[in-house]
């Protein structure tokens, strides 16, 4: 079996318990403003292009069967509507500044890779996370590598944004040891707004994956200026709250490393400047959170 990843990350240690390997998966339902791995969104593979790290070599302007790369005002760009993504260019592009983002690998294929680190896990208590992404947007592939992680004695943990048919999520029960789950929004009309996905479904998800024993940790991206509220604080807290199995509360400050990629990707229609929070807004936030709520809650 095979699916489509984009990266493979060892020595990852906010992904879950312990040391990790972090295997992001392509492919999401949702389209969050803020979204942090924008090349996950769309199953198909990307190009990546650093316009900074060109040389000016010409390969790919030569080997570019749509001649989407182009010159104007003498830089060079790509011509999106015309590129196929078929990866030719990014071939013989010796600088690095063409890059295909998103590859076909086979269940052993990811699980050797993962395995390679298995002394650090033994050690530490890790294993094998699967981000994105969304992992249950490929979830046979998913669940077959969770099967062999498991039958390799690896702790398990599935990242998710818990917006897909129940059935997936329980039928993993017996394979992921962690549920890391999404609290983007805790305002039903803000998280439509925001996500383009309805809250809803991922509120019943939660609650009746808790009621089947579950181990959750909500996981909650603050946004400067968007959720970064008190109604959404005084949210979180309450959702987590009504939850039997979760662990702990991690709270995610906003990083614009994704609108460093939204540029490699050939967006124009960029997030607005949002900046890295300051520390003690950070903890203020947690304080918050943390005043109404039963479990910890922490920076993740």
């Amino acid at each position: 079996m095979t699916g489509r990843i984009f990266q493979i990350q060892r020595f990852s240690i906010q992904d879950g318990p312990g040391i990790r390997t972090t295997v992001f998966l392509k492919g999401c339902p949702l389209r969050c403003l803020w979204c942090h791995n924008p090349e996950s969104v769309r199953p198909e593979p990307h190009t990546f292009f650093s316009p900074k790290q060109c040389i000016g070599c010409g390969y790919c302007f030569q080997h570019c069967p749509q001649h989407a790369h182009q010159m104007e005002n003498g830089v060079h760009v790509i011509d999106r509507t015309l590129c196929v993504e078929c990866g030719k260019c990014v071939k013989g592009c010796y600088s690095g500044a063409l890059e295909i983002v998103g590859r076909d690998a086979s269940v052993e294929e990811v699980i050797v890779e993962v395995m390679k680190d298995l002394p650090f896990y033994k050690t530490s208590g890790g294993g094998m996370t699967l981000s994105g992404g969304e992992p249950l947007a490929q979830f046979e592939f998913s669940r077959a590598l969770f099967a062999a992680a498991h039958e390799n004695g690896l702790n398990t943990c599935l990242e998710t944004s818990g917006f897909a048919p129940f059935e997936r999520l329980s039928a993993l029960l017996n394979l992921v040891d962690l549920f890391y789950i999404d609290c983007k929004e805790t305002d039903p009309a803000r998280h439509l707004e925001y996500t383009g996905v309805p809250l809803a479904p991922i509120v019943e998800n939660l609650i009746r994956l808790d009621a089947l024993g579950a181990v959750t940790v909500l996981r909650c991206p603050l946004i400067p200026g968007l959720n970064a509220r008190e109604d959404h604080f005084r949210g979180i807290a309450t959702l987590a709250n009504r939850l039997q199995n979760v662990k702990e509360v991690h709270i995610l400050p906003y990083h614009p490393l994704g609108r460093s990629k939204l540029e490699r990707l050939g967006k124009t229609d960029l997030n607005p400047d949002w900046s890295f929070p300051e520390k003690a807004v950070v903890e203020q936030w947690i304080t918050k959170v943390a005043r109404d709520c039963r479990v910890p809650v922490l920076q993740g």
